[in-house]
């Protein structure tokens, strides 16, 4: 079940609330640079979007050894899913209905455990790529390095 905050999807337990754990201080993290940084993960997100085309994997985010973008092939999702025994088959529906021209998603992975990171920016994620004028590359390199900063 997720929980939306303000634009926000991300994944929490059911029952009393849980004191933070020092392990899990990453999604807490991820998501607050997922919200100050909107515009320019839309314009990513859209912009590879543009160069693979339609296909099944999802943007990820992978904090070892350093925080940087990687490709979730939905095959590994589903792999790992059925390893936690239809754990994330929310997961696995939220990728399927994913719709690339209205929202980002983003698979967040760190100490070994995964935050779904899900929101429709404003303006739309082709605006954005547009308005801002950077190329792929340059968003992947300039979005890596805020990462770098925010979360070591």
């Amino acid at each position: 079940m997720g929980l939306v905050l303000d634009k926000f999807q991300t994944m929490f337990a059911f029952g009393k609330p849980q004191p933070e754990r020092p392990e899990d201080k990453w999604k807490r993290q991820l998501a607050r640079f997922a919200k100050e940084h909107q515009q320019e993960l839309a314009a990513l997100s859209w912009g590879l979007f543009l160069e693979k085309g339609a296909s099944d994997d999802t943007l990820g985010i992978d904090l070892k050894p350093t925080p940087h973008f990687v490709y979730c092939p939905k095959e590994a999702v589903e792999k790992l899913n059925r390893n936690v025994d239809n754990y994330l088959q929310e997961i696995l529906g939220i990728i399927d209905g994913h719709k690339p021209e209205q929202e980002v998603l983003i698979v967040g992975i760190g100490n070994d455990q995964i935050q779904l990171i899900q929101f429709a920016p404003e303006p739309l994620p082709p605006v954005c790529y547009e308005q801002l004028g950077k190329d792929v590359d340059t968003l992947l390199a300039e979005l890596e390095q805020l990462l770098k900063e925010q979360l070591e």
